[in-house]
């Protein structure tokens, strides 16, 4: 699928035939690195955006600050897991198992905890 539009040859603009909307995040006092930058969604993306700023009273570029905020927590802490487990694995702290092995387990524990509902 081609990213030009019709007429304008602009191959950052969203595909034919899909509806764009897009804000300028505000800018921080305190980050001069932090520039403006323009957000596409697809129509169906849109419709939900505009549907929780509509119920919130929240402005959507708010909201899409936030997301992104958030997203970056989250990204932040699974890092650190993931850090911790190879720093556990490296130091031998923890052996690792094979997969058939871990599957094998799974399915015994989950079966023991049938047979004791039963």
């Amino acid at each position: 699928m081609s990213h030009e539009t019709e007429g304008r040859g602009d191959p950052t603009a969203p595909p034919k035939g899909t509806f764009s909307r897009s804000w300028t995040l505000p800018h921080a006092i305190f980050f001069r690195t932090l520039k403006g930058m323009e957000v596409r969604f697809n129509p169906d993306l849109q419709a939900k955006l505009d549907k929780l700023a509509s119920e919130t009273g929240r402005p959507t570029g708010e909201l899409v600050e936030d997301v992104v905020a958030g997203y970056f927590d989250e990204l932040a802490g699974v890092r650190e897991m993931l850090n911790s487990r190879y720093d556990d694995l490296k130091s031998g702290r923890v052996q690792p198992i094979d997969g058939e092995e871990a599957f094998a387990r799974l399915k015994a524990k989950t079966e023991a905890q049938r047979n004791r509902s039963t």
